[in-house]
Parts: C-alpha cells; sequence; structure tokens
C-alpha cells in the first residue's frame, strides 16, 4: 500500500507472498523525479518482506530521504514463477510547525460580512480545524457563523457580540499527532451609522454561480455552500437533472455542506445551492462528475494444463475512463506468436508447452490508478481421476430438474462420457444436457428416466455408477369447491391428494385470500435486433385467477436504480415481446398480480446484452444557464452510452449568418467566452458515439449572460392623491440599457420624518426605505398607507436576474395634514355625584397641527337604544387637557368619545364609559374587627369617590378591610389601628373609693342630660353658626383631611362666649350624643368598574393603615375636599 513518511524511524514498507517451494522476495524502485529504477534485494525471513532496518540501506536524515520517493514494487518468485504486487507510492513529508505570526486585527460595520483566515501549515494531511478562544472554549457555530472546509470562519453578517480578542484557529494533524494554536484574530465590530439594511444573499465560498468537481467512485465528495447576507439567508440543496437522493446523500454544518459518501456513477450530474432571505436569493451550480479507478469485472483463473491445449485467459476491468489491459509473464511483457490478445483483453496461449508454466500478470490501468492480479498457468501431465463415489443415489420428483455428479482430475482434463441402461442415445435427447464440470442434467423428470446411469472416462476403464429415482408428483385430486352458505351455518372444503407412498404423510396447509405463486422458468428467446421474447410458466393462482403479469428488468451496469417496470401482459400469455434499448446489460423477471394481491418477483432470468449503436436520440432539456455577463452557458440533461460525446452547436440569432460554431464535450455544460451581454442565440446538441451520430437536433434560444442595467428610469413624478396615498409616474426604460430581461422597476421610499419637527417636536432618525416591486411593463404606481403630514424621499431602480440599475435622481416630497390619530388616553375622575372631570393626553400621530379637541357624549342607556351621539364641546386649544362637565344625572351611566382635530378634520375617537350612580351594581368594602371576629360590616358608597375614611375603629386594634362588586370581592387587605389599649387592673376596679367617684360623675351626667331635654323642648335662641349646623347629623358632615385610622374632632370651634346652661351651647347639641366617641367604623362602598379595576390585585399580606399604596383609594393623601355636602363618611354605632 502506500505511505507517507515524516521521519526516517516511520518506514516501514511490508510485503508477504506464499508458495511452494518458498518464494524469494525482491523490491524495484522507480524514482519520482528521475524515473530511474533499483532493485534491492531487501531482508528476507521465510514469506516476510520487510524494510524494518532504514539505516542499512537510508541515510538518516530526511534530506536524503527524499531520493527514495517513488514508486515499489514487489516480486515473490519459485521455480514455478513470480508473481508482483501492486505498485506501493512512498511519499516523505516534513511534520508541519508551528510558525511565528503577527497579531491580525480586523475591524468591520455591524451587519457586513466577514472572513477571519486559519492559513494552516501546508501539509499532505487534512487538517482537522477547531476555532476557539484562550479559553479553550469552541466558537458557537450556527447557521450565521460557519467553518468552511479551508479551514476559514465565516460570518454572514456581524452582530455586536462577535466583538472578541481571541478568536484562535487550532490545528490538528492526527497521522503526526500535531496540535498548533495559531496566533489569536482581534474582531472589533463597529455600530453603524445609520440604520443596518437588510442584504441580499451573496456567495461567500465558491464564488460565482458555477463550479465543477471530480470525485473518484468510492470515495467522499462535498460540496460547500457558504453565503453572506442579512438576515442569515436559508440554504437547500436540489438536483437538477433528477432527485435528490436522501439516502445516499447527508447534509452537514447547517445545510451549508452536502456529503457524499462512497460516491457512485449514479451520483455524477448537476446538483444546485439555493439561499434565500427577505431581501432575494442566490444559486450556485455544481458539476459532479464522478470517474473510477480501474475494478475487476472478471479475472482469469489458476488452472492446470496439459502439454498442446489451447488456453484462454479471460481479464475484464472496468473504469472511467475505461481502462487499457496489458499482460506479463512472470512480471515480463510477453512476446512470442503463440501469444495472442484480444481485443477483448484475453490472452490466448495456442498449443501449450511445459516452458509455458508460469505467473502470467493481466494489469488494467487509467488515469486513476492501476490494478493488477496474477494467474498461475501449470502446464502438467497428471493420469485422471474420478473424485465422485460410485453408487450414488439420486432422487427427484416429477418435473424437477435432475443432476447427477461426476467430478474428475487430471491433465490434460478428462472428458467423460454418460450412459443409460435404459436409452441408447442420451444425448439424443433435448431436455439431457451435459456440463462441462462433468455433471449431468435433465430437466423435467419422469418415470422413464429412473435406472442406472454410468459416467466413464474417454480413453480409459475409469467408470462411476449412479441411481436415479423418480418419485410421483404430489397432486391435488378433490380441490376445495366454491359454497354457499347461511350466516351461523357450518361450511365444510375438502382437500384429498395423492402422495408418492416414499414420501411420507403430507402437510397440508389452508390459506385464505392467498397471493398467487411467483412464474419459473424464465426464458429468453428469438433475440433480434434490440428484441427479445420472454416466456414463463405461471405459478400456483390459489383459486384466485391471475389477472396481469408485470415485467421488470434491470441493468446490470446501473444496478444501484434497482428494478424497473419494463410492461405488462394479460392474465393469458405467458411471454412477452421487448424492445430493449442499445449497449445495456439486461435481467428480466416476472410478477403475477391476481385479486388478493402481487406475487414475489419470480427468479431474475438470464443476463441479455444489447449492442452498442448510433444514439437514437439526442439530451433533453437542452437550456442556456448563461449567469456571468459576456459568456453563454449550454446546459442539457445526461446521457448515458459507450464513449459517449456531446456535439455542441451554437450561433447568433441576429447577425451571424447560416454557419454554426461546432465543438465536442463530454459532459454539460459547455461554456462559451466573449459573446457580449444578453445576445439571443440558437442552440443544439446532439449525441454522438463511435457508431455515429443521434438525429439532427432542433434548435433552442437561449441567451447569454445578463449584466446589471445602464441606465435609471427617467421621468420619476410624484402626484398626490391625499394625505396618506400618493401615484408614481415614470417613462419605460430603453430595453438595450437593462442588457438582461427586464423583471421590472423597484420604489425606495423613505420617510425622514414628520412636518411638525420644526414646531418643537424632536427630530427622530430616517425609516427603513420601504421598497416596492413593480412589474416589467407598468409605468405607474399608487402607493397607499403614507404617514400623513411627513417628509418622503423616493427614488426608483431598474432590475433583472443580474441586480439592480443605477438609480434615479432622489425627488422629495410632503403629505398633506390628515385626521389625527385618537388621544394616547383619557380618565375620568367624578368629583361629585353631578360632575364628571375628564383627563386626557394628546393623540400619538397628530398628523398634522392639532388644533383642539372635540368631545361628545351620552347616557349609555341612550347608545343601547341607538340615539345619535350629540357635539357637547368644541376646545379650540390644543393645549388643554382636561376638562369638568356638570349637572349630570346621578343616576346614569355615561359614555365619553374624545377626538383630536386638525385642519383637516375631526380624528379617530377615544372611548371611555363614566358614572356618577348611587345605585346599580353594588361595590362595597367590609371590615372585619379584631380579626378573629367573622361578622363583617358593609356598607354602600358612591363609585365616583375616590377616597372614603373608616371612623369608629378601636386603637391598636387589627381589622381586615374588603371590596366587593356584585358579589365578587377583588381586593382584600389586613389593616392595624394606632395606639394602645389600657389593661383594667382588677384590684384598682374594686376599690371602694373608686365605685364612689364613678357613681357620682354618672348621677351628675344623668341631671345635667335631663336639663338639655329640657330646654330644648321649649325652645330658645341660637346663634346663626348653630342654626346652619344644627340639622346636620354627624353623617353629613364634611370630613376633615385627616389621616385615615385616627379619630375625628367633629365638633366645631367654640364661640368666644362661654357655655352656660341657659345659652344654646355644644354640650347639649345631638352632635355630642354619641355614645362611642369617635369609634365609628365606616364599611361598604358603592365602586363602578373603572374603580374595580384599580384593585384587581391580590393583597400582599397585612399591613398597618399608614402602608396603604399611594394610589389606593382609601390612601387619604389622594382624597380632595368634600364637595356639594356629600356623604364622605358615616358613624355606626354599637
Amino acid at each position: 500500500e502506500s505511505v507517507t513518511v515524516f521521519s526516517v524511524e516511520d518506514l516501514v514498507m511490508s510485503c508477504e507472498a506464499t508458495g511452494n517451494p518458498p518464494p524469494m522476495l525482491v523490491s524495484k524502485h522507480t524514482h519520482t523525479s528521475t524515473q530511474t529504477e533499483k532493485h534491492c534485494l531487501c531482508k528476507s525471513e521465510n514469506v516476510m518482506l520487510v524494510m524494518e532496518e532504514p539505516s542499512l540501506w537510508v541515510s538518516n536524515t530526511m534530506d536524503t530521504l527524499k531520493q527514495y520517493q517513488g514508486k515499489y514494487v514487489c516480486y515473490a518468485s519459485n521455480e514455478l514463477g513470480t508473481a508482483v504486487s501492486n505498485e506501493a507510492i512512498l511519499k516523505t513529508d516534513v511534520p508541519p510547525t508551528q510558525q511565528k505570526e503577527r497579531k491580525v486585527h480586523m475591524k468591520s460595520e455591524q451587519g457586513n460580512s466577514i472572513v477571519l483566515k486559519c492559513n494552516p501549515p501546508q501539509s499532505s494531511m487534512k487538517p482537522i480545524i477547531h476555532w476557539m478562544d484562550r479559553g479553550l472554549h469552541h466558537i458557537e457555530l450556527s447557521q450565521r457563523v460557519v467553518s468552511g472546509k479551508d479551514g476559514n470562519l465565516y460570518f454572514a453578517h456581524l452582530t455586536a457580540e462577535d466583538s472578541k480578542d481571541d478568536y484562535t484557529c487550532n490545528v490538528q494533524y492526527l497521522a503526526t499527532r500535531t496540535i498548533l494554536a495559531k496566533e489569536p484574530i482581534t474582531l472589533t465590530v463597529t455600530p453603524s451609522n445609520s440604520v443596518v439594511r437588510n442584504k441580499r444573499p451573496q456567495m461567500m465560498r465558491p464564488t460565482g454561480s458555477h463550479s465543477t468537481y471530480h470525485a473518484l467512485k468510492g470515495q467522499t465528495l462535498e460540496l460547500e455552500c457558504i453565503v453572506q447576507g442579512l438576515p442569515t439567508p436559508d440554504v437547500s440543496w436540489l438536483r437538477k437533472d433528477g432527485e435528490l437522493s436522501e439516502s445516499r446523500t447527508v447534509k452537514d454544518m447547517f445545510d451549508r455542506r452536502l456529503l457524499f459518501s462512497n460516491i457512485s456513477e449514479t451520483d455524477g450530474g448537476e446538483y444546485q445551492c439555493r439561499a434565500n432571505n427577505s431581501q432575494g436569493k442566490v444559486t450556485h451550480t455544481y458539476t459532479v462528475i464522478v470517474e473510477a479507478a480501474p475494478y475487476w469485472t472478471k479475472e482469469p483463473v489458476s488452472q492446470l494444463y496439459a502439454p498442446g491445449e489451447t488456453v484462454k485467459l479471460d481479464c475484464q476491468a472496468d473504469g472511467i475512463p475505461p481502462p487499457m489491459i496489458s499482460w506479463t509473464i512472470n512480471g515480463i511483457p510477453i512476446s512470442g506468436h503463440r501469444r495472442t490478445l484480444t481485443a477483448s483483453g484475453s490472452l490466448i496461449l495456442n498449443d501449450v508447452t511445459f516452458g509455458d508454466t508460469a505467473i502470467y500478470q493481466c494489469r488494467a490501468s487509467n488515469k486513476h490508478g492501476t490494478i493488477l492480479t496474477n494467474t498461475n498457468v501449470y502446464v502438467i501431465e497428471l493420469p485422471p481421476q474420478i473424485l465422485t463415489e460410485d453408487g450414488n443415489t439420486y432422487t427427484f420428483t416429477e418435473g424437477q430438474k435432475a443432476l447427477l455428479e461426476c467430478e474428475t482430475f487430471g491433465s490434460p482434463k478428462p472428458k467423460v462420457i454418460w450412459e443409460s441402461g435404459t436409452t441408447s442415445s442420451l444425448l439424443a435427447d433435448p431436455r439431457v444436457n451435459p456440463l462441462t464440470n462433468g455433471g449431468l442434467e435433465i430437466y423435467n423428470v419422469t418415470h422413464s428416466d429412473e435406472g442406472f446411469y454410468t459416467c466413464a472416462v474417454q480413453n480409459t476403464n475409469l467408470s462411476v455408477s449412479a441411481e436415479l429415482e423418480v418419485l410421483n408428483r404430489t397432486v391435488i385430486v378433490s380441490p376445495p369447491q366454491a359454497l354457499k352458505v347461511q350466516p351461523g351455518t357450518t361450511a365444510i372444503f375438502t382437500c384429498l391428494a395423492i402422495v408418492d407412498p416414499k414420501l411420507g404423510s403430507p402437510l397440508i396447509q389452508w390459506r385464505k385470500d392467498d397471493r398467487p405463486d411467483p412464474p419459473g422458468l424464465l426464458q429468453i428467446t428469438d433475440p433480434k435486433h434490440r428484441e427479445v421474447t420472454l416466456s414463463w410458466t405461471p405459478g400456483d393462482d390459489h383459486n384466485s385467477p391471475v389477472l396481469e403479469y408485470v415485467v421488470e428488468f434491470e441493468d446490470q451496469d446501473l444496478k444501484e436504480i434497482g428494478w424497473e417496470e419494463l410492461t405488462r401482459v394479460s392474465e393469458n400469455k405467458v411471454h412477452a415481446r421487448l424492445s430493449l434499448w442499445p449497449y445495456m446489460s439486461y435481467r428480466f423477471r416476472v410478477i403475477a398480480i391476481n385479486e388478493v394481491g402481487k406475487s414475489d418477483s419470480s427468479k431474475p432470468s438470464e443476463i441479455h446484452n444489447t449492442l452498442a449503436e448510433a444514439p437514437d436520440r439526442n439530451p433533453e432539456d437542452v437550456r442556456s444557464e448563461s449567469t456571468n455577463p459576456n459568456t453563454l452557458v449550454i446546459a442539457w440533461q445526461v446521457q448515458l452510452g459507450p464513449d459517449f460525446k456531446y456535439k455542441v452547436m451554437w450561433r447568433k440569432v441576429v447577425g451571424s449568418g447560416p454557419n454554426w460554431h461546432i465543438d465536442y464535450t463530454t459532459a454539460p455544460p459547455f461554456t462559451v467566452s466573449d459573446v457580449g451581454n444578453f445576445s439571443a442565440f440558437e442552440i443544439k446538441v446532439q449525441a454522438v458515439n463511435e457508431k455515429g451520430e443521434g438525429p439532427e437536433p432542433d434548435p433552442v434560444i437561449g441567451y447569454s449572460g445578463e449584466d446589471s442595467p445602464l441606465e435609471p428610469p427617467v421621468d420619476v413624478g410624484v402626484e398626490l392623491i391625499n394625505s396618506s396615498t400618493i401615484k408614481v409616474t415614470w417613462a419605460a426604460v430603453d430595453r438595450e440599457s437593462v442588457r438582461g430581461h427586464l423583471l421590472g422597476y423597484k420604489i425606495y421610499l423613505v420617510r425622514l420624518g414628520s412636518r411638525a419637527h420644526h414646531q418643537g417636536r424632536r427630530a427622530t432618525e430616517p425609516e427603513s426605505p420601504v421598497v416596492l416591486e413593480t412589474g416589467a411593463n407598468e409605468e405607474k404606481k399608487v402607493i397607499s398607507s403614507l404617514t400623513p403630514y411627513s417628509h418622503y424621499t423616493l427614488v426608483m431602480t431598474v432590475f433583472n436576474s443580474k441586480g439592480e440599475g443605477p438609480a434615479s435622481e432622489m425627488l422629495s416630497f410632503k403629505t398633506d395634514e390628515g385626521v389625527p390619530g385618537p388621544p394616547m388616553s383619557l380618565m375620568l375622575d367624578s368629583p361629585s355625584e353631578t360632575e364628571m372631570t375628564l383627563h386626557w393626553t394628546p393623540p400619538d400621530q397628530p398628523n398634522g397641527v392639532l388644533i383642539g379637541y372635540l368631545l361628545q357624549y351620552q347616557q349609555s342607556e341612550h347608545h343601547l337604544h341607538g340615539v345619535l351621539i350629540l357635539p357637547v364641546v368644541t376646545i379650540d386649544d390644543s393645549a388643554v387637557t382636561h376638562l369638568t362637565l356638570r349637572s349630570l344625572d346621578r343616576h346614569s351611566h355615561y359614555r365619553f368619545y374624545l377626538r383630536g382635530r386638525t385642519a383637516a378634520g375631526d380624528g379617530e375617537p377615544i372611548m371611555q364609559d363614566g358614572a356618577t350612580v348611587l345605585d346599580g351594581g353594588k361595590s362595597r368594602f367590609t371590615t372585619l374587627p379584631h380579626i378573629t371576629n367573622d361578622t363583617y360590616r358593609t356598607t354602600k358608597v358612591n363609585s365616583s369617590q375616590s377616597f372614603y375614611q373608616l371612623q369608629g375603629l378601636a386603637p391598636g386594634s387589627h381589622y381586615r378591610l374588603r371590596f366587593t362588586y356584585s358579589n365578587t370581592t377583588f381586593w382584600e387587605t389586613d389593616i392595624e389601628t394606632e395606639g394602645t389599649v389600657t389593661e383594667v387592673q382588677p384590684s384598682f376596679a374594686t376599690q371602694g373609693w373608686f365605685i364612689g367617684v364613678v357613681s357620682a360623675i354618672v348621677l351628675l351626667l344623668l341631671i345635667l342630660l335631663i336639663l338639655c331635654f329640657i330646654k330644648r323642648s321649649k325652645g330658645g335662641k341660637y346663634s346663626v353658626k348653630d342654626k346652619e349646623e344644627g340639622p346636620m347629623d354627624s353623617e353629613a358632615r364634611p370630613m376633615k383631611d385627616e389621616t385615615f385610622g385616627e379619630y375625628s374632632d367633629l365638633e366645631e370651634k367654640r364661640t368666644a362666649s362661654l357655655p352656660s346652661l341657659g345659652e344654646e351651647s355644644k354640650l347639649c347639641s345631638e352632635d355630642n350624643l354619641d355614645y362611642n366617641g369617635s369609634s365609628a367604623v365606616t364599611t361598604e362602598l358603592n365602586m363602578d368598574e373603572s374603580l374595580v379595576s384599580q384593585f384587581s390585585r391580590p393583597s400582599e399580606g397585612p399591613e398597618t393603615l399608614h402602608g396603604l399604596p399611594d394610589n389606593s383609594p382609601l390612601n387619604p393623601n389622594n382624597a380632595p375636599p368634600a364637595n356639594n355636602g356629600m356623604p364622605n363618611s358615616v358613624t355606626i354605632l354599637d
């Protein structure tokens, strides 16, 4: 075998041979550069030649070792001849070493593509590449970041995260167990100064649009497709001249590679890689040409021969290109008139003698290599022998093929004669066939063939006898019959058979709905020009008649394709006339079909070869695949055949005259250069082989490669239709300037910003361009959905399949004002039961200069009955952001609509529902005193209020606060009041003096209360202030701005005069008849859905009253003063 050595110690070349007597081994060396030969009788131990002491014949340095590079052949000789080995190639190489490198700094903008190069050291070994950082972590590969077969790291586009200072290429060589770390690369990704624009895919590796790959049968081939683009393109593969085999190919490296392992001739053809993203696509075509080193199809057989015999050594090999066959004798080229080499490669030795005993070498060579096989020819005289035992008995059944054996040995090869005691002329029977190995075949045996047979060696008294016994065929004499029975009854089928007694009892098997048995005894007869007749014997149909037969074929040169259907035959025929193709090696098989299904395939027929002929058809799908400017690429579907070539013809459609340009090639595509851009050609491809040319092909029209358009669109204009729609017009471009198929026009539209920037709005970056494509014949385009009151720029280009031409002159235009979008928010606040305050924020999209607002509203019940909305307020100041409505119905729900206004009109409204109701849906909050008592107290509260004050709570106590609406609790929390509860000491309360003091105080209070009631019953004079406040109870008083949870001072400031029993005093007012002082408990709230939504989150656990959230409706810091005498507190007496 061939070896590569990297040091003197690695040099070990072995050659083994066996023989009797043991052979002597000799090595012949042919130097690579000088082509000189040296013979070396090396160390031989019995049958092994090992160059295991190179110091004996090789200098101990790599420089002098190079002189031993070349081809080596081993010869093994004894007295019967010399055997020759295949050539072994010795190569020398220097182990790769670390090279001193400069540190590489690379810099690029975000969105660009880039390649980090590895540049592994040159070596005969294939390196394995690992990209890592200094922490020995692998660089993460993806569709965007891939490693190429060349070792480079490819980025389809850069992102900010790609900035690193330690991209390190590690190169591994398995044969020398070496890993080399290259100098780290620093990559800096800078942010783009503008918006990163998307980019259409482009090829990074390989470049261009077409490449050709050559591979040898059995090798591994990788096609690579690395592309750049933003967003990262998706890659797909297809076979242009057939279906891509999923079983024979594997996709790797995120579909960037297509791998063929153990490639064969059927894999040759055209493949295409397609890369797509939102901006477009790019394709690359790969032509795969599979050739083959020589391989044997038939090897000569070593054999004994007698003097005077004619010896034919058959040697056939195949390969692409077809190999040349040559012969040597004991390693020396043949000579002599008795030795003839045929065109098929066979060697014929006429009238051999003992001197022709030798080892003959058949060698097959093409440009990809050489193979060699050794064949022993031993000319000797040996007496004949019969190796088969005498008296054998052979048993067969009627109809079978009988085989009687008679194996002989001798030189010359013995000739045998078969005789039968029952037949005088055995060979006259067409059913009898003597075999070359001495055996005898009898087809379709019958009882008349029974008896004894004798095999005798001609011209000797050597013979053996054999007995043939024929048994009766098993026959079903009473097969099952069709039955019709009632459901539920018993059906009985009978099956009676006659069996030869020597076979014993038969095994009867029942089968239901059985498929037919396969046909048998396939025979090929009546061969004519590309036609044969195939006949067969039907198999058992199992009581289900055969409907038709399917004839299939297999090409022995293309077994990878498998069996294909050739024709179908009706059920009453057992033969078919088959039309065949030239230069093919056929085998046939037949399948029977009945109502149940298909039979198994029959055994294949013998091989039938058709002769080579001139092509009877030309390649299909002739076309132009020109992509590069100034070139014409002619492609077609590959057509297989012996020594196939293609005659390619082309001429310009206009101006080239009647003459055709002609050239020949062995595979598509065919490229013609310097033909101009996008010129029309007539093209023809004709199949040609050594037998002649195919029929005259019809021409097709194809075009040379396109180039980018030269000129931009002209007379580009913009017409404003309304504030968001324009019409773009242009003049048709000159088709000559397109230099390709005009695919259409592209309009690039960029919004620079709002026209309101000069009014104080902050300028924004230009938006990403909007790209619109038109048809090739269009000259106008209506574009809608533009933003009103904006600055725009517009340019146009012409595009073909090669790309876009230059841009037209930039046009700037402004869209008119439009109606504004809805205000961004609308919030409602009800300070009283008849008022509603609206707060809003301006529209996010004013679409012009905002001049004010339009407010509309209606009662919700009117909305449900279809009553129209009436305008209420027109606000002419765009700076106004709130409004208070008064005199509303306190029992109604309202729906409000607010619109912005520009000079173009009223915009879209924002809608909000609100209410001032005191009843209807019940919203409430409840308190549970002392946390252990499960009795809740409730009260209803106006939902328009923004706060509520709880009174009458016990200091230093725990409470649970719960909000409900429509029997649904939507917020709940625990609270704790401030202060302490003084513990009553039992010993103090039982003191006598304390009981006496308390009793006196109670008596004085009782007398005072009696006097007050008497005074009130008699009337009296009241101050104006007392008269105003007298009718108001504690529930109707406005609540002071005090902290929630503290005691409320419900008494007004006293007048300057001192109170007396004769004056109207606060002491006797009802306000002081509060038995529990300030320990009032407030409860249930009435709230609408808008307030409910503010509390629809779970409580975060017990907290003090001062820990309520700032936006809580219970936080008194958010409470406005009471208005219009609305009850903001309620006192509950225990």
